[in-house]
Parts: C-alpha cells; sequence; structure tokens
C-alpha cells in the first residue's frame, strides 16, 4: 500500500522578505484512489510536485514517499512512482516505442512484459504510430506519449502535473477514463485547472493559493459544503418568462439563456431545490435540470476569495 507524505513543505527562491512559493504545506495519504491539487496559477502546485519527486530541494520540510525521504534517498523514493512534471517532451529522434522503452529502463533492468505493457497504453491511450519519431508528432500525441511513459511498468504512485494541457476534447477523454480505471489499485496526486475533470477523476481534493493550503476533503463533503446557488431548468419547448411567475419567493432571479432554457436563482437549499423542480414540471415539460455550476468550481472561486487555511481538517485522510 503506497503512501504519500508531506510536512512542513516550505520553498523559498528569494531573500528576506520575499514570500516563500510554498508555505509550510503538510498532507499525507495512504491507499488508492485520486487526489486533485487544485489552485490558480502560482500558488504552489507545480512546487510541490517538483519537491514531492526530487526535481527541487526543499527549504525547510520534507516530502516521504513509502516512508523514504525524496531528498535523502530520491532513487529509492522514486523506484515505483510514475510521474509527469509541467510539459516534459520525449527525444525528438526517438521513435514512440524508443521513448516508452527508453523509461522503462531507467526503472532497471530486462522487463519481460514490456511489449504486453505497450500494446495496452496503446490502446487505452490511442498513441500515435509506434514507429513514428516523436519529433513529428502534435503537442497532444506526445503528451499522451508521456503519459504512457509515466506509466510504464506498473508504478503504484502516480503524479501527474495538469496532464490533460493542451488536448482536444477526445484526448482529455482517454486520459480521464485511464485515470479512472488505474485509481482503483493505484494513488493519484494530479493537479488541474479543470473542475470538471477532477470532479469525474478525484476522491479527495486539496486547495491551495499563495503557497498555502487552504482546504483538503473529500470531494463529495465539498460538494455538500459550496452546493450552487443557482439552477439551469431547459422546457422541452419554448417559454415566455412569465410562465415562471409560479415560482414567486422560491428564486431570486430568472435569467433566459434561450427561448427554453433559464438560469435560476435560488438561496442554495436543498428543500428549495426540490420545491423549483417540482414547480417547474408542473408549468411545462422539463428536460434538463442541472446545477449551473460545479460544486468544486464555487468552492474554488469562494476559497480563492479569501478563505483562511484555518479551515483545514487536522487528521490525515486515508482510503
Amino acid at each position: 500500500m503506497v503512501r504519500i507524505e508531506v510536512e512542513g513543505l516550505t520553498k523559498r527562491y528569494g531573500f528576506g522578505s520575499t514570500p516563500p512559493s510554498l508555505d509550510n504545506v503538510s498532507f499525507e495519504y495512504e491507499g488508492t484512489g485520486a487526489i486533485g491539487y487544485l489552485g490558480p496559477n502560482g500558488a504552489g502546485k507545480t512546487t510541490t510536485l517538483k519537491l514531492l519527486t526530487g526535481l527541487l530541494r526543499p527549504t525547510a520540510g520534507s516530502a516521504r514517499i513509502d516512508g523514504i525521504d525524496v531528498r535523502d534517498h530520491p532513487k529509492r523514493a522514486m523506484a515505483n512512482v510514475g510521474a509527469v512534471i509541467e510539459t516534459p517532451v520525449p527525444y525528438p529522434t526517438l521513435t514512440v516505442t524508443e521513448a516508452i522503452e527508453m523509461v522503462s529502463q531507467f526503472r532497471g533492468g530486462p522487463d519481460p512484459t514490456l511489449a504486453q505493457e505497450i500494446a495496452y497504453l496503446n490502446d487505452r491511450l490511442d498513441l500515435p504510430p509506434l514507429g513514428e519519431r516523436t519529433g513529428r508528432l502534435s503537442k497532444g500525441q506526445r503528451q499522451r506519449v508521456v503519459i504512457a511513459a509515466s506509466l510504464i511498468r506498473n508504478p503504484t504512485a502516480i503524479i501527474l502535473d495538469e496532464p490533460t494541457t493542451g488536448l482536444d476534447p477526445k484526448e482529455r477523454i482517454l486520459i480521464r477514463n485511464l485515470l479512472i480505471d488505474l485509481k482503483k489499485d493505484h494513488l493519484i496526486l494530479m493537479s488541474s485547472h479543470l473542475m470538471q475533470e477532477v470532479t469525474e477523476v478525484c476522491d479527495q481534493v486539496i486547495f491551495i493559493n499563495q503557497g498555502k493550503l487552504l482546504l483538503r476533503d473529500t470531494v463529495e463533503n465539498v460538494s455538500a459544503r459550496f452546493r450552487s446557488r443557482a439552477v439551469d431548468v431547459e422546457f422541452a419547448d419554448p417559454l415566455p418568462a412569465d410562465r415562471l411567475s409560479p415560482l414567486g419567493s422560491l428564486v431570486q432571479s430568472v435569467t433566459p439563456l434561450s427561448d427554453r432554457r433559464y438560469r435560476l436563482a435560488f438561496d442554495g437549499l436543498v428543500t428549495t431545490r426540490a420545491r423549483i423542480l417540482s414547480q417547474c414540471v408542473g408549468i411545462a415539460p422539463v428536460i434538463d435540470y442541472e446545477s449551473a455550476s460545479l460544486a468544486l468550481e464555487d468552492a474554488y472561486l469562494s476559497l480563492m476569495q479569501g478563505t483562511s487555511s484555518n479551515d483545514v481538517p487536522s487528521p490525515p485522510l486515508r482510503n
């Protein structure tokens, strides 16, 4: 069972009064599942992942994988970790197969199942022709090759920095579906700006801003805490806005999105949401009824606008 531990991790690039890029961050996860690492650009996400994979040395604190300090024993700590940090590019003269084989060799010794592993990853990630040189590939194709290489030899811990950046919708779906399957028996830590992606893939989330950890909890708990205060309702046929007058005080505002779709602001209570749906069904046939925004999106916006790091729960989260 793999374990990732970050304790008091701090990284300062400047001197004197320059704020640290990462400021006394601590968290611990053990077992399997997927953790989303969320925050704006410059929040400290990539710095954390670089410290966790030995690409940077901390100013203070420690990062450990399976109890092994990454700073003191990087090779041992990373022996069973697959990672993609920022946007690495395979050597352009290597073929797709050679780029993946090279990473396998770095993990040590011959791999009798290498051909089967590459065939599996080729199928799951729809890799470009395996004999094609990577220098001729598109950005999205190279990204899929890099992700495939990080997964070779089936590492138990997977650390990904914005894994679907620059990918088209089809490529994002391929990565998302693979991660959903992998999290069943791997521990995945991934940063992302895509709230839909995190909602679909991750079980737990960490929010970070200005180098400080703001909140960590399960996706379910965060979603319950930050419920959307608006719903979008779509009717089967065009409907004039005045037909929604029976909603009365249940809604705070009605915003037309099309001749059939409306955004309804309300107090955010589950009971009110249910009553609004009941009223809408009574007005006309409803074909869609959903939150106007993702709960994680609402949580993100709320936290980035000033939630204190004192809200962070103290016990480590484990599966």
